[in-house]
């Protein structure tokens, strides 16, 4: 029924205009991180976050810079996820000991 009424309202319709949210980080989670990195502690992130969405939020919190070396692993193909875990973590490895 739901559905179907949708059907009927929504025709003809013009968008206006689109919102987006952010998640906020909590307090001083920004600062903590600074330090963190300036302690010399290596700082990995797993997310499940669109890739662009993840660096934004790199870039905003500083996890990120612009002179890092920035490693991703899209798996799009699970017949080459192995493969691709490989690179990934010789690439890893090659720029831990840089």
């Amino acid at each position: 029924a739901l559905a179907r009424a949708a059907d009927q309202i929504e025709r003809s319709l013009e968008i206006l205009g689109i919102t987006g949210i952010e998640d906020k980080l909590q307090v001083g989670v920004e600062d903590a991180i600074v330090k963190i990195r300036q302690a010399g502690i290596k700082l990995w992130v797993l997310t499940g976050d669109k890739l662009e969405t993840a660096k934004n939020i790199g870039f905003s919190t500083r996890v990120l810079s612009s002179s890092m070396e920035i490693l991703t692993l899209d798996v799009a193909d699970r017949k080459t996820f192995k493969d691709d875990i490989e690179t990934l973590r010789m690439n890893a490895l090659q720029a831990t000991h840089n």
